[in-house]
């Protein structure tokens, strides 16, 4: 059992520390770290050396760098300070140095050619880019120009020049007629490197069609088209016979006179050529004669490197990738047809460009260390080294004498704090530079403990397992572990400590388990950590499924027992011929078994019980055998126990012969279930001896059968018998039979060639088995050659499974055959199968990625396939690699990690769904063989567009009391934009009633609302939505508490309170209620007819006018037309109407008493009108009672 993964930032700190150890160490991405340690700058972002750009849009210059603080940014343009602030054109991106030169309000770019570097600065260092060589890219037109017709003899050679304009980058060439047919090109007719258009010989049928050269630019991606050539062959033979063009011998047929060959490119019979290392090496010869030559390729002196050669156009041009300095010598073409031969030696140079054998590496010591910046490059001719210190010449910069410079090293002795600087390693040749920054930083930091406190590992018992504790420090720190607190280190026996500081322990025992504690040591300081180790039991099937045999419609039952760690969690599983098996209704599953009802055909297989928890898993097969239904009698045996058979008893081998034999065989008792069936194994001791082998199944009523055999197998055979219940036992082994041997009958099946490494081709196949062998010494005859040529057949001779073909070129089509043999002779003739050699990595990457955003979420790509040539292997996919670079909301973290998107097969567009909105993301393209993936495509920026939010996380609804309801939320994981507010959508439901929708918005700040209900007995559902100027997002919906669960605030609600209305007490209760409602308005009539007049003006909310006929000394005289209060609102004490929506509350005119409603909602409280003690007292209206005073007095 593997231990317990450990999260990610383990393996990063574990590198971490091992860096640590070797004394160039990366500062920890933690941000508590990164926040307190200081840093010089480090480029980590920069443009190509040869920058070439597209004229039409505007120029990025890119440069991008770290440090802490963070560093500045300045430019020198052709080796001077280049004033940005001057330039309006120019600009830099805001936290970076990139430059952008915009021409959106005019001008030239090709003012803006030259060389560019970046300096990148803080007060620790400064770090420089590569010198930039900034050129704008050029498409040039092609000079007009009238061609006459070409004459040509037929059987003369014939060179079309294209002379295309000069581009940057140089154009791609091809040649096509004016009707933009392509030209047909084969090993008479083919373009060279050039551009040139080569005839070895011209035919009359050249002329049927005219040839015009054609120059594609990469950045304009325009074809501009020469001027057509016509040919005019003169010849001896003007009718242009097509059937003689498959004529054995056609030029004669044609009267063109046979030539030896001779080479139009190159000419004369030597020249030479250099290429640099690593570079591809193509060389070309095209020869002219007739008929027309072919082309042989050679090294003096050696063989041509089979892994690297590769030839091209039909032989005329032979190509060596990646060259290095053993590449270089005399290699040579012989051109040869049935007239003679002729060759041309190339010379060949490889020189070099500088390349790393030790480039310099960032170097953090601690106060007082030793330490040394190594800068070591090779090339041809030797390169120069310079050293810099901060951008300038360490030899202009301060004596400092703890540093030493001996060539391409400096020696730090006794570093302090004062030793921080950014040093650049120049090294350069003829052909080329490399530039490398390597800071030197000096840090004091007591030890820190990178990982959580206090983790919790748990391990299965006799399992190995490993503890880390990373940790940072400088000086770096020692590690010790203890155990439970005390004792002495932990090293040795059981244990064992990594340099990283890691703790293994080997095999986990009981007694292991504890508390360990890791503590990092330095001058400064120290540092600990505890990591708590639980021993787990292993995961036991004791109880496993066992074969049966069932017949259709009974039920079987599978155990399954499992003993497991309690403390764990147990998950029981079951797989049918290895696939999740589905429970359907015939099935029952439970923890210790699995039972089939009514088994069917369809249940015949293996079944696979899987017991695991979070840590191991163990399992354990069994095999179901279902039979078809047999009729059989009923009869008194029936009411017996039935039992599975018997074992069969007395085998008994007779007839012997060469390819048979008849085996005999008394059958056991049937145990009251007849038997169904009789199994045949057999089993010979040569290939797989011990392992017992189905041969043949025959009825039950069968006691003797003819048994088939296979020449030189010595056979033993068993019987097994079967019935309802189950197989008996296999009865006991007869006698050995060897049969004769003969040649073998069949062939190996399966027979593959495939590469397992690019100059290879691995020849697999499926071995024979003992009853196909026939005879002794079984071997296998290999054939192989490459498909479509002539080449004889390689062969050899192989006792396994496999052969490795070496030294095959890249991806070659391959004939195999394998044939067995043996002592008696061959096997018959095999099939042939085809094959390919080893796949490499492509060589190029998809060009002219155009990306177009479809929505907020998805793109669409179209991309300019590769090549055929250049995948070296066959094309799987193409891939986009694609991250989240950074949202355009402020503040919001991203994940940057790399997601891909496959297209499978050769096509040139593709879709890129699940994007974020609102995001800055970055793709780049390749292209997928079976080896991997081929070089990136240039990076492309995109950004996606506003989208809608997700859902607001962490939706609650809460019920304090019956009157409110309260919502809180939480902002939405995915703003995919910026939000503008919130929807609230809810309504009132009781049972299958539904009220009236409510809709309200929120400011996108609002996370809580509170809602005032209009009954208590209703439930409310709410859906929540955030919203962007897109639209709303996803909603999330939440209902209220169910009545049963509210908390009531006064004893006067049950739980039964939702059938309340249907009790009869109540009912009785509301008549008694009405009833006194009504007299009590009667005896208010009678006052009121009497002339009873009552102050109102305590609650009046303005004075009252003159105007008023019914209101003069603060009095209101009631009569029946002012008693009539308008639909749907309700009179006040001062005479005004108010709705009954109000927010006023009745329990304010109250003298302390609260206003309380009936169940059914209406109000039974008491009030009394405020009096002003100005108006009461001496005021001989203040002994009249209000209405309601006069009820209250009566009741």
């Amino acid at each position: 059992m593997a231990r317990q993964q450990p999260p990610p930032w383990v393996h990063a700190a574990v590198l971490l520390c091992l860096l640590c150890l070797s004394g160039a160490i990366e500062i920890p991405m933690d941000p508590s770290i990164q926040n307190e340690l200081s840093q010089p700058p480090t480029i980590t972002k920069q443009s190509v050396k040869d920058h070439i750009v597209d004229p039409r849009d505007n120029i990025l210059i890119e440069c991008e760098a770290k440090g802490n603080p963070a560093p500045s940014f300045h430019w020198t343009r052709n080796s001077r300070y280049f004033n940005i602030a001057k330039d309006p054109r120019v600009s830099m991106r805001r936290r970076s140095g990139t430059l952008v030169i915009d021409f959106r309000s005019g001008g030239r770019p090709e003012e803006y050619e030259g060389e560019y570097q970046c300096f990148a600065r803080n007060k620790y260092g400064t770090a420089l880019s590569n010198r930039i060589r900034l050129q704008v890219s050029k498409s040039p037109l092609w000079p007009k120009e009238n061609l006459d017709p070409v004459v040509v003899q037929e059987g003369a050679p014939l060179t079309l020049q294209c002379n295309p304009p000069p581009g940057l980058p140089s154009p791609v060439i091809f040649w096509m007629s004016s009707s933009m047919e392509p030209i047909t090109q084969d090993k008479r007719v083919s373009q060279g490197h050039n551009g040139d258009l080569y005839f070895s010989n011209v035919m009359l049928q050249d002329m049927q069609t005219d040839y015009s050269c054609n120059a594609r630019f990469h950045f304009t991606h325009t074809i501009q088209q020469k001027n057509a050539f016509t040919l005019k062959v003169l010849t001896n033979n003007p009718y242009n016979d097509s059937s003689l063009r498959n004529h054995p011998d056609m030029y004669s047929a044609r009267g063109v006179a046979e030539r030896t060959p001779s080479f139009m490119y190159p000419q004369g019979t030597a020249s030479s050529q250099m290429v640099l290392r690593g570079m591809d090496l193509l060389l070309e010869c095209i020869a002219s004669g007739v008929p027309t030559p072919d082309i042989a390729w050679y090294k003096k002196g050696g063989d041509l490197p089979s892994d690297k050669a590769k030839f091209e156009n039909f032989n005329k041009a032979l190509r060596i990738t990646n060259v290095s300095e053993e590449d270089s010598g005399e290699y040579f073409c012989l051109a040869s047809n049935k007239m003679g031969s002729t060759r041309h030696t190339i010379s060949v140079r490889v020189k070099a460009a500088p390349y790393w054998l030790d480039e310099p590496k960032n170097l953090i010591l601690a106060p007082g260390e030793d330490g040394r910046l190594v800068c070591r490059a090779n090339g041809n001719p030797k390169p120069t080294v310079q050293w810099m210190i901060n951008g300038e010449p360490l030899q202009s910069a301060p004596p400092n004498p703890n540093r030493e410079v001996a060539g391409d090293t400096i020696i730090f002795r006794d570093t302090q704090i004062s030793s921080r600087a950014v040093y650049q390693c120049n090294t350069s040749n003829e052909h080329g530079y490399l530039l490398a920054n390597a800071f030197v930083s000096v840090l004091d930091v007591p030890p820190r403990m990178l990982s959580p406190r206090n983790q919790l590992i748990r391990v299965i018992l006799y399992n190995r397992t490993r503890l880390d504790c990373p940790f940072f420090g400088s000086p770096i720190p020692t590690l010790r572990w203890f155990k439970n607190g005390q004792g002495s280190n932990l090293d040795g026996g059981n244990y064992h400590v990594y340099e990283n500081g890691s703790l293994e322990i080997k095999m986990i025992r009981k007694e292991d388990q504890g508390i360990y504690t890791c503590v990092a040591t330095n001058i400064l300081g120290k540092a600990e950590n505890q990591v708590r180790l639980e021993v787990k039991d292993p995961t036991r099937i004791f109880r496993m499924p066992e074969d049966q045999v069932a017949k259709r419609g009974t039920t079987v039952q599978l155990e399954c027992r499992v003993k497991h760690d309690p403390s764990l969690k147990l998950t029981v599983s079951w797989l049918k011929d290895d696939e999740p098996l589905y429970i359907g209704n015939r099935m029952k599953k439970e923890d210790d078994s699995l039972t089939i009802y009514g088994v069917a055909e369809r249940d015949q297989g293996s079944y696979t019980c899987v017991a695991s928890t979070e840590l191991d898993q163990d399992l354990a097969k069994a095999y179901l055998t279902v039979l078809a239904d047999q009729a059989t009698p009923t009869n008194h045996l029936a009411a017996l126990p039935k039992g599975r058979p018997d074992r069969p008893r007395d085998l008994e081998l007779t007839d012997l012969a060469e390819r048979s034999v008849r085996l005999t065989w008394i059958p056991g008792d049937d145990n009251n279930s007849p038997i169904t069936d009789f199994v045949v194994q057999f089993e010979e001791d040569q290939f797989q001896p011990g392992v017992w082998h189905d041969h043949s199944k025959f009825p039950g009523s069968v006691n003797s059968a003819v048994l088939q055999l296979s020449p030189y197998v010595n056979y033993q055979f068993r019987v097994i018998a079967i019935n309802e219940v189950g197989s008996s036992h296999p009865s006991l082994p007869s006698e050995r039979y060897r049969t004769s041997g003969a040649p073998p009958e069949s062939n190996p099946a399966d027979v593959k060639g495939e590469g397992t490494r690019k100059n290879n081709m691995e020849i697999t196949w499926t071995p024979m088995n003992a009853t196909s062998a026939f005879g002794p010494n079984l071997r296998y005859i290999v054939k192989w050659r490459r498909r479509e040529t002539r080449e004889s057949w390689n062969n050899v001779t192989v006792w396994g499974s496999r052969y490795v073909v070496g030294q095959t070129p890249v991806y070659v089509p391959y004939e195999i055959r394998v044939q067995a043999e043996n002592d008696f002779g061959k096997g018959p003739e095999p099939d042939t199968v085809i094959g390919y050699s080893g796949e490499d990595y492509p060589r190029a990457a998809p060009t002219d990625v155009k990306i177009r955003v479809l929505n907020s979420t998805a793109i669409s790509l179209q991309w300019n396939r590769v090549y055929p040539d250049t995948v070296q292997g066959q094309l799987r996919e193409y891939r986009a690699y694609y991250w989240r670079e950074s949202s355009l909301l402020k503040n919001l973290w991203v994940s940057q990690k790399r997601q891909q998107a496959s297209f499978p097969g050769d096509r040139p567009r593709g879709v890129v769904s699940r994007l974020f909105p609102y995001s800055n993301y970055k793709l780049e393209m390749v292209v997928v063989n079976g080896r991997g993936d081929g070089p990136r495509s240039e990076t492309k920026e995109f950004t996606t567009p506003e989208g809608v939010p997700s859902a607001p996380r962490r939706f609650r609804v809460r019920q304090p009391n019956l009157e409110t309801i309260n919502l809180e939320w939480d902002h939405p994981e995915h703003p995919n934009g910026i939000l503008i507010g919130y929807t609230l959508k809810y309504l009132a439901f009781n049972g299958t009633k539904l009220g009236k929708q409510i809709v309200e918005n929120f400011s996108p700040n609002q996370t809580k609302f509170t809602m005032q209900r209009a009954d208590p007995v209703s439930r409310y559902r709410f859906t929540l939505s955030a919203r962007t100027q897109v639209g709303s997002g996803e909603a999330v919906t939440e209902e209220s508490p169910a009545p049963p669960n509210e908390a009531t605030p006064t004893a006067a609600y049950t739980n039964n309170q939702a059938d309340i209305a249907t009790q009869g007490w109540f009912i009785g209760l509301m008549c008694a209620i009405a009833l006194l409602v009504l007299i009590l308005l009667i005896v208010c009539f009678i006052k009121r007819s009497r002339g009873g007049k009552y102050p109102v003006r305590e609650k009046k909310d303005v004075p009252l006018g003159p105007e008023d006929p019914k209101e003069e000394d603060g009095s209101f005289d009631y009569s029946d037309e002012d008693n009539k209060p308008l639909q749907g609102s309700q009179t006040s004490l001062d005479g005004t109407i108010k709705q009954q929506e109000s927010d006023d509350s009745l329990v304010d005119y109250g003298e302390g008493g609260e206003g309380q409603f009936n169940e059914d909602g209406s109000f039974i409280g008491q009030y009394t009108v405020k009096k002003d003690k100005e108006e009461t007292e001496g005021n001989e209206s203040s002994e009249a009672t209000s209405p309601v005073n006069a009820i209250y007095s009566l009741a």
